[in-house]
Formats: structure tokens, C-alpha cells, sequence
């Protein structure tokens, strides 16, 4: 048994050096980079710049660009490049346009800056958001269609790795340079960063497309009850075909596969999963610096060693899934991340004066402290949850719709939080941050009913026998 056991935890680690692993490891930096740049390092920037925190919680809803993804992501799957999709193939070529409009994004808003033009500024968040929405729908793509099923939690794992680090660097490093530099100077860094990401694009392989019979009988059948109802046929049904295959045959596929009520089950998960998570990123940076803390002192706890808490709950949560499954790894996560929102309003119960407390050896910063705790807990559950629910998501996918069924559930895993977002600064000014945040841990309440009710459904993660 225990020779089995070892077998078992060999098997495993040996996953994580396949080069696909490797490589979305780097995709997942390429991905996580602009996503602090645009959200909490950017609210940092706003509220250090003097901006309100009203105004602060509107630029939430920049991030709605990465929840309405779906809209555009039949594209991203259907439509060719012109001359780069014979030379990259479909994900290579949409995946390195994208980064290359993130890395000229980031230059643009270094030298443009919130103080004089925060309209234009505005707009470059914006242009940013729905770059980073199309290199995450292609990334997603390539993750699911590169190896099989029961690598997906491996490769779920390494991605929030990777995207983790990227938020070190987005994070800590964009403080840093901020503190001892200044903001345009931190922004125009980041944007060499992405290089990472390009570098990436040009080593992977294009995945194999792959389309079994049935799905193109589905697709043929779609195609041609729509086009019997509108009565176009020939040639001119030509941009009929490619909508009924790029946009229909992805949702009626997910709906036939599922059934009503299943389906509605599933997006009501993935779309209240990390509700409470994501309606509390734009004021936890603003909290920091209200209670007193340096950039300095954000970087080294919340970015350096949260992001090291947040890889270490990621990996926990991938080797779990292996082992149990995810049902119960996904019941799990959506605890931890309800139950840790009440760290944030124990820490903002406190004074912003800094105590200090000194055993006779060693210097100990009871304020610190407090942050560390609320830091570890929080980004120990938000790395152990989010690797659970793409693995989840991973599994519900049909591969022929890879990008658009994917963007799908992530846009519905982040819609209601951003729209809830865009008020948080609003809220806080009406009721503090204490309230506030006790207010967003019973937003993760109904995530917490709905893994107990998917239950009754059979574990995507496990094949059948």
C-alpha cells in the first residue's frame, strides 16, 4: 500500500516537469502581470494620487471588459489572423497580438498618469482590460486543449503558480519601484515584462484542434435549422455557418450536454464561487494605506509573502484534486474564501498606530503582525479555491469550443463581482470598513449551498469506469 501511495505521489510530481507544465507556468505570468496593473496596484497609484475612493471602486468596472469576454472569444476561436495563423497557428498568433498590445498598454499609461488625465487614463485601463481578456481566453484555450483531462488540475495548479509569481512582480515590484522611483517609471518596467509572455508564444506548440463526429453533426444540424429560419442558403450563407459553428453551436452544446437545470446549477456556481473574493480587491490596498502602512511594508507582506502563501494553497489545492476529486476540494475552497473575508474586518477594527513589542531579543511589530495573519489566511483559501474552480471549469468544457465555453464560465466567475466592486469605495465611505467587509463573507454564503448541491452530480475530475 504504502509502495502504491509512493507510486501514486511520483506519478504526480513527475507531471509537473512536463513542458507543457513548464509552459503554462510562463503563460501564467504572462497572464497574471497586467491583472494588479489594472486593479489593486492600480488603486494604489489612484488613491496615492489623491483620487477618492469612490472614484477608486468606479475603476472596478474597467474590469467588466474581462467578464463579458465571451462576446468576443468566438472570435478568438473561429477567425484566422490573417498571415499569423498560418505562421503561429490560431492560439499562437490571437495569444502574441494581445501581449503585444498589453506590453505598448502599459507604456502608454507610464506616460500618461491619473493626476492631469484621468479620462485618458481611464480609456488606457480600459484598452488594457480587454487586452488581457483575450490573452486569457487564449491561454485558457491552449491549457485545455494541450494535454487531457486528468492533467487539468496539474496544469490549473502551475497556471495560478505562475500567475502568483507575476503578481510578485506586479505587485511588490511595481511598489517598490514606485516608492523609490515613482509610478510612470514602475509602469514602464512592468511593460518590458511582458516580454515573458511573447518569448513564451514563439517556444510553445499550437495545439491539435480536434472535432469528433457528433459535435460536427450537432454543429450541421445547428447550422441548418438557422439557416432555414432566416432562408439563406449558398453562398451568402457562408457568414451563417461560421456564426451557427463560432457562437450557437458553443452554448447550445454546453446547454444539450447538461440539461436546464444542470447548466443553471454550473453558471450559478461559477459565478457566485469567488463573489466575495473579487467585491473586496479594490479596497484592501486603499485599506492598507489608511490604516498607516507604507508601500514598502504592502509589498513585503501582502505581494512578496502572500503571493508565496497563495503558490503554496494553488499546489496544495492541485495535488488534493488528484488524489479526492474536486467536488469536495471545490466545497472546501468556497468555505475558506467566505470565511477569511472576516480577517479583513477584524484588522480594520484597529488603530493605524503602530505598536511595538520587544521580548528583550528581537523587535515585533504587533501591527504587522495582525497582516500577517489576515494575509496568510486569505491568500492560503484564494489559491487553494481558484485552483479548484478552473480545474472544475476545465472539466466542463467541450473541447471543440475551447476558448468561447471556457471565456464563458470565467466571465460568469467574475461579472457579479466586478459590477458589486465598482460600489465598494462608495460603500465603505457609507459604512466603514469593518461592516464592509463582514458584508462580503456572507456573499460567499450561496457559492458555499451550491457545492453542496453539485454534489448530486457525478465528479467531472473522475473518468468513468
Amino acid at each position: 500500500m504504502n509502495t502504491g501511495m509512493q507510486s501514486q505521489r511520483g506519478e504526480v510530481l513527475k507531471s509537473y516537469l512536463r513542458r507543457e507544465v513548464l509552459a503554462i507556468l510562463l503563460l501564467g505570468f504572462s497572464a497574471g502581470l497586467p491583472y494588479l496593473l489594472i486593479f489593486s496596484t492600480l488603486s494604489a497609484w489612484l488613491r496615492d494620487a489623491g483620487v477618492s475612493r469612490t472614484v477608486i471602486g468606479y475603476f472596478a468596472w474597467v474590469g467588466i471588459t474581462l467578464s463579458v469576454k465571451f462576446l468576443w472569444a468566438p472570435v478568438v476561436d473561429c477567425l484566422p489572423l490573417p498571415w499569423l495563423d498560418g505562421k503561429l497557428g490560431r492560439r499562437r498568433s490571437w495569444l502574441l497580438i494581445s501581449q503585444i498590445l498589453l506590453a505598448v498598454g502599459l507604456l502608454a499609461m507610464a506616460a500618461t498618469g491619473p493626476v492631469d488625465n484621468l479620462p485618458i487614463f481611464a480609456v488606457l485601463a480600459l484598452v488594457m482590460a480587454f487586452s488581457s481578456a483575450t490573452q486569457d481566453v487564449c491561454i485558457d484555450a491552449w491549457r485545455i486543449e494541450i494535454v487531457s483531462v486528468d492533467l487539468q488540475g496539474i496544469m490549473s495548479s502551475t497556471y495560478i503558480i505562475g500567475y502568483r509569481l507575476a503578481m510578485i512582480v506586479s505587485g511588490a515590484v511595481a511598489l517598490y519601484l514606485a516608492q523609490y522611483f515613482n509610478w510612470s517609471f514602475a509602469y514602464a518596467v512592468m511593460s518590458s515584462c511582458m516580454l515573458v509572455g511573447v518569448m513564451t508564444t514563439l517556444w510553445i506548440r499550437e495545439p491539435a484542434r480536434r472535432l469528433d463526429k457528433e459535435t460536427d453533426i450537432k454543429e450541421d444540424q445547428t447550422y441548418q435549422m438557422a439557416a432555414a429560419m432566416i432562408g439563406l442558403f449558398g453562398d451568402r450563407a457562408r457568414f451563417l455557418r461560421w456564426f451557427s459553428t463560432a457562437v450557437i453551436s458553443p452554448f447550445t452544446d454546453f446547454f444539450s450536454r447538461n440539461g436546464l437545470r444542470k447548466a443553471t446549477m454550473i453558471l450559478s456556481l461559477v459565478a457566485l464561487y469567488k463573489l466575495s473574493d473579487i467585491s473586496m480587491m479594490m479596497m484592501a490596498n486603499p485599506l492598507y494605506l489608511d490604516l498607516g502602512f507604507s508601500k514598502v511594508h504592502i509589498a513585503n507582506i501582502t505581494k512578496i509573502y502572500g503571493i508565496l502563501v497563495t503558490i503554496f494553497g494553488a499546489v496544495v489545492s492541485g495535488m488534493l484534486i488528484v488524489r479526492y476529486g474536486l467536488r469536495q476540494i471545490l466545497l472546501m475552497g468556497a468555505i475558506l474564501v467566505s470565511g477569511t473575508s472576516l480577517l479583513f474586518a477584524w484588522l480594520a477594527g484597529f488603530s493605524a498606530e503602530i505598536w511595538v513589542f520587544n521580548p528583550g531579543f528581537v523587535d515585533v511589530n504587533i501591527e504587522y503582525s495582525r497582516l500577517l495573519i489576515v494575509i496568510t489566511g486569505d491568500n492560503f483559501s484564494n489559491g487553494f479555491a481558484a485552483t479548484a474552480l478552473v480545474a472544475y471549469m476545465s472539466s466542463l468544457t467541450n473541447r471543440a469550443y475551447t476558448a468561447t465555453q471556457f471565456a464563458l464560465f470565467s466571465s460568469f466567475m467574475t461579472l457579479p463581482g466586478k459590477i458589486i466592486s465598482g460600489f465598494s469605495g462608495r460603500i465603505v465611505d457609507s459604512i466603514g470598513y469593518e461592516l464592509f467587509f463582514i458584508y462580503v463573507a456572507l456573499l460567499g454564503l450561496p457559492a458555499i449551498i451550491l457545492c453542496v448541491m453539485s454534489f448530486r452530480y457525478p465528479d467531472p475530475s473522475v473518468k468513468p469506469a
